[in-house]
């Protein structure tokens, strides 16, 4: 491919958490309605054009998974449903996050939209590596970090993501994996 679009196009509401390690977006093409083939192709090239490891989707569906595999990108498959217990859900998807960036991976992490349950699970996130001291602090961070404010879903992460052990409270991701010859949940 050459020309301006060999780079492809950056995906929609793409937000840094961590710069140049973990970043948020909307679902690449779009959603629903508005959901674009074209657009897709584009902007999943642009993710891989930059970069990125892996594109961890937190949609309750498959949709887009098979894409990133064309293009070479590994993926994980984290689907976090808007009515779900949050408090079980949450500790073994942020214990892989912390595992995938600890090895240097750079993550892409998205949802249908820059909506609540993205917003709160990175919020939520903040909060559980002690990255961020409070709640309230993780919030407006993330408010401040997306442009958008958090709803009562992605506040409910958060309040469910700090009720949850820190992770210095138990062994580090790495020695958690060792010898347990399990691969992590939802990789390709």
């Amino acid at each position: 491919m050459k020309g301006k679009w060999a780079a492809g196009i950056c995906p929609r509401n793409f937000r840094w958490i961590m710069k140049d390690r973990l970043a948020i977006c909307e679902r690449p093409g779009g959603r629903g309605e508005s959901h674009r083939r074209v657009r897709r192709t584009e902007e999943i090239n642009w993710i891989r054009q930059q970069g990125f490891n892996r594109v961890v989707s937190l949609i309750p569906s498959a949709h887009n998974l098979h894409n990133y595999s064309e293009q070479n990108i590994a993926w994980s498959h984290w689907p976090v449903a808007d009515k779900e217990d949050y408090a079980a859900r949450l500790e073994p998807l942020f214990t892989e996050l912390r595992l995938l960036l600890a090895r240097g991976e750079k993550l892409l992490v998205h949802r249908w939209g820059l909506g609540d349950e993205v917003c709160g699970f990175i919020a939520g996130y903040l909060v559980w590596t002690g990255m961020v001291p409070s709640e309230s602090q993780a919030v407006v961070a993330v408010e401040k970090m997306t442009e958008r404010p958090l709803g009562s879903v992605g506040r409910r992460i958060v309040s469910a993501a700090a009720a949850l052990p820190s992770p210095g409270a138990r062994p580090s991701p790495a020695e958690d994996s060792e010898g347990s010859g399990s691969e992590p949940a939802g990789d390709d």
